[in-house]
């Protein structure tokens, strides 16, 4: 029977992400436990554990709403009141970033090219567009083929079309036993479920996925090969290798999600490997920033109609605004300089981590913006999250990670791209002093 904070940390996966936003209102008790596949008594549990978080509110005779503004968190570190250093959300600023993005905008808000701006735009964008999105794509020597690019609002609107194209309702689709929370959200919606594929030090195990095909027929695969969220474990030429001929002799579609792989951009994407079995999903999110983004999908030519007409019924297409400042940023150089002095911030920022969390066991990359802390005993990492929320801290535990009934390690992921560099620092240094203590010398102060 799955755990009531499991099925919480899902649902404040959802609310984290967006897809369940300020004022929706929760299905009745009755009508969520059959959607997760609970007792109505872990129901109840699991909405009392919301509104203990400060995530929902009730409203007697009316229902469950998520909360209208966000719960006002303890002090953080000693900083002022409200503050809040948040772990969890993983958006990478630097400090060039808004005079870079604005100076390109400038030529765009002329009257004439604003104008043009502002007309409707389908899936394909427009040429120039599509081979400024393949410039942006390339990595590894690899440049994707501009007329099999599609677009979409963000990131997850494109993971959201090319799951319904590929995936019907009531099917199923493979995924990396521990993956992106919100990926678990969009599969849930588009009524698909996801099935788990074990990982281990080099991604996603091929053989492991053929004999889950085997006992479990799949409609797909979703994988990140390159700096995986939350390990960020990197699959090395012979595993990618593997996978592409396994997907060819399964006849299964992997969609390769490469949103943080501009951190490693010298290593070339399975789509490279096995083009006809691969759909790219990728966003300006992390190289440029969330409120300015962009989705993009290189897809195999037989599937461009069907990725197509989903971004379309979804109502996921992009804002031609969008898409015309994109490709001005990418055209003078703007994404090429972000993502160079990213790389460079998610470096040094790595390197505060090593130095904080010395003699802990922690997976991760020099390259990567997060990192997997295997938390040591006697804490759990239900009891270790609710600790930090106290110093103001948020992170989020295993367990928001986890596919399905999977039992979750006793871990938290780590975003590190948030807070400043010197709030990083200190809020690391806090959470390895708290993670020497006991949960009983917690409960004494």
């Amino acid at each position: 029977m799955r755990d009531y904070r499991s099925v919480a940390d899902e649902v404040a996966a959802e609310i984290r992400s967006g897809a369940l936003k300020p004022g929706d209102r929760l299905p009745p008790q009755r009508a969520f436990a059959r959607r997760y596949g609970i007792a109505n008594s872990t129901a109840t549990r699991v909405y009392q554990e919301l509104g203990r978080r400060g995530l929902t509110v009730g409203e007697v005779g009316r229902g469950t709403f998520v909360r209208a503004a966000a719960p006002t968190d303890p002090p953080a570190l000693g900083e002022p009141a409200g503050t809040r250093v948040d772990l969890e959300f993983n958006y990478p600023t630097v400090p060039e970033q808004p005079a870079l993005l604005a100076g390109s905008l400038e030529g765009l808000l002329r009257a004439d090219a604003f104008r043009a701006a502002l007309r409707p735009v389908g899936p394909a964008g427009h040429t120039a567009a599509r081979e400024a999105a393949a410039d942006l794509l390339t990595r590894g020597g690899w440049r994707p083929d501009p007329a099999r690019v599609l677009f979409a609002g963000n990131g997850r609107q494109a993971l959201s079309a090319v799951f319904a194209a590929l995936v019907p309702p009531g099917g199923r689709i493979g995924v990396e036993e521990l993956t992106y929370p919100v990926v678990k959200a969009i599969v849930g919606r588009l009524g698909i479920t996801p099935v788990p594929l074990p990982v281990d030090e080099e991604g996603l195990i091929p053989r492991a996925l053929a004999e889950t095909h085997r006992s479990t027929p799949l409609h797909a695969v979703y994988a990140q090969p390159v700096l995986h969220n939350p390990l960020s474990l990197t699959m090395p030429d012979p595993r990618k290798h593997e996978l592409a001929e396994q997907l060819r002799r399964l006849d299964l579609r992997l969609v390769e999600d490469t949103i943080w792989a501009f951190l490693r951009d010298e290593l070339p994407p399975v789509a490279a490997l096995a083009p006809e079995r691969t759909v790219l999903v990728d966003s300006l999110s992390k190289r440029l920033a969330p409120g300015l983004s962009l989705g993009y999908v290189v897809t195999p030519s037989p599937l461009l109609g069907d990725v197509a007409a989903a971004l379309r019924s979804g109502g996921w297409t992009a804002q031609h605004f969008n898409l015309e400042a994109a490709t001005r940023w990418q055209d003078e150089g703007v994404v090429r300089r972000l993502v160079r002095a990213k790389q460079r911030d998610a470096a040094a920022r790595q390197e505060v981590a090593a130095r904080r969390l010395t003699g802990f066991t922690v997976r991760t990359d020099p390259r990567s913006y997060h990192c997997w802390w295997q938390l040591p005993r006697p804490w759990r990492a239900d009891t270790f999250v609710a600790a930090a929320a106290r110093y103001g801290i948020g992170v989020p535990p295993a367990a928001a990670f986890t596919v399905g009934d999977a039992h979750a390690p006793n871990a938290v992921r780590l975003g590190l791209a948030t807070p400043a560099p010197e709030t990083l620092s200190t809020t690391l240094r806090t959470l390895a002093a708290l993670a020497r203590s006991t949960p009983d010398d917690m409960a004494t102060d």
